[in-house]
């Protein structure tokens, strides 16, 4: 195995998800270029297509390491990265890491288990730990990463504690794909009166599944609203009001895409929290860097 040093002449980090890739060159001195931009998530892959996969990811800067995290380490990727469990921090992750090859190493997910109460999440853990580490979100406090499955989660002492995941933008995709409400979801989503709305009602009720027939109603009998503004804005606060209920925080980190952090932070801010926002990408680059500097 080879040493720290070459880890500390630049490396591949490459976020494999579920549906999509991307791959940065991290140079020394703390430059970063992106390499590659795809749809060719873990779904994607055929049977046996990994070997053909990874070599072309080699191929993007030769010579030079490759570290992968996300659902490429799931059992639905190249090879399982068994989860580790929270609370866990850089030094938890690092001792959990698949090495695959000599010059290659998948990040494990983390996992939270008490009785019932059961949680996974993969790729999010690189970007919750690089921002503590860089001093961008608190070493104690909460932070919620919004996606597919948004995560709320509880750090204690630079570590991920307890956490929970709501499917909001999943249920949201699917909404606007099957059912009687997909026609409604169509527009682009805005942070306005009708979000607020939406926003507030979920904050604020536990009727979610009435409120949606209520979105279809009202559009029956000649309501004018922006109806993909409101059922974001209701998704949103509900899934706000969950993480609260939970985990409470009068200033929540949130860490993902800008325009999903814009909506998590208006329905935080009508829940009279106070919040701040971080780029995803930048997050994961962070992370990415300080696991690397651990390996040896």
């Amino acid at each position: 195995m080879a040493g720290r040093t070459d880890w500390a002449q630049g490396f591949i980090a490459v976020d494999w998800g579920t549906t999509n890739r991307r791959a940065w060159a991290v140079e020394p001195g703390g430059e970063i270029r992106e390499l590659l931009e795809d749809g060719m998530g873990v779904l994607k892959v055929p049977p046996g297509g990994y070997t053909g996969e990874i070599d072309r990811l080699r191929a993007l800067w030769p010579g030079h390491r490759l570290l992968l995290a996300g659902m490429v380490g799931s059992n639905r990727g190249w090879v399982e990265a068994p989860y580790a469990a929270a609370p866990a921090g850089l030094d938890e992750l690092i001792a959990a890491l698949k090495r695959p090859t000599e010059d290659t190493v998948i990040v494990p997910g983390v996992s939270w288990l008490d009785g019932r109460d059961a949680n996974v999440m993969r790729g999010e853990e690189v970007q919750l730990l690089g921002a503590v580490a860089a001093g961008l979100a608190p070493a104690d406090g909460v932070i919620c990463h919004p996606g597919t499955h948004a995560k709320w989660v509880r750090m204690e002492g630079g570590a991920i504690g307890p956490f929970r995941s709501v499917m909001t933008g999943e249920l949201f995709s699917m909404l606007s794909r099957h059912g009687i409400l997909q026609d409604r979801l169509a527009g682009e989503v805005s942070i306005n009166d009708d979000f607020r709305a939406g926003a507030e009602h979920g904050l604020t009720n536990c009727d979610l599944t009435a409120e949606l027939f209520s979105v279809r109603a009202r559009f029956l009998l000649g309501v004018r609203e922006d109806s993909a503004s409101f059922i974001s804005g209701l998704l949103i606060g509900a899934d706000v009001r969950i993480g609260l209920d939970r985990f409470g925080g009068d200033n929540v980190a949130l860490i993902g895409r800008s325009d999903l952090t814009a909506l998590y932070a208006e329905a935080l801010r009508l829940a009279g929290r106070d919040s701040t926002q971080l780029d995803g990408e930048r997050a994961f680059l962070l992370g990415a860097r300080a696991v690397a500097e651990r390996l040896g």
